[in-house]
């Protein structure tokens, strides 16, 4: 499978279940993410809450980008994602669903004209797309000096 593009970031344990994420584009200052409690202190959005926001808006900006194109005038709009966890059949807290509604603020005459956008802009979404699919995850985990303590599906 070739690779069109990749992104990288590191994920640092800042103390309990608190960590700062830092990107490849090193203008981003961190991003603090934490569990509720009792886990956590709720110091940041944990991997669920991550997880919708770059659903909705992978959504939100493939919208925006085939409106742009066909040249409509977009007010505003605004996303509103809800996430549904429960329980697999061993018991372990899933993501089971993600229901996301897009508001669209558009000058009325504008709007007979989005319905070939509408058709489409779903197919352009990266993340959607991949996590309607499945996405390949491969773990590694070594210790300090390099060793491998475990590796699954790792392709490298």
């Amino acid at each position: 499978m070739s690779q069109e593009g990749t992104f990288s970031l590191e994920l640092e344990r800042v103390q309990d279940f608190e960590f700062k994420a830092s990107f490849d584009w090193t203008h981003l200052p961190p991003l603090t993410l934490d569990e509720p409690e009792p886990l956590g202190k709720r110091k940041g959005p944990n991997a669920a809450r991550l997880l919708g926001a770059a659903v909705g808006n992978c959504l939100s900006a493939s919208l925006l980008f085939c409106l742009q194109k066909a040249r409509l005038e977009v007010k505003g709009l605004k996303t509103l994602v809800t996430g549904f966890l429960g329980r697999n059949e061993q018991g372990r807290w899933r993501v089971v669903r993600l229901d996301v509604k897009i508001i669209l603020d558009m000058p009325k005459e504008e709007l007979p004209r989005i319905s070939r956008c509408l058709e489409i802009f779903e197919d352009y979404c990266v993340v959607t797309a991949s996590v309607r699919k499945g996405i390949e995850v491969n773990v590694l985990v070594l210790d300090p000096e390099g060793n491998a303590l475990l590796r699954q599906g790792v392709s490298q």
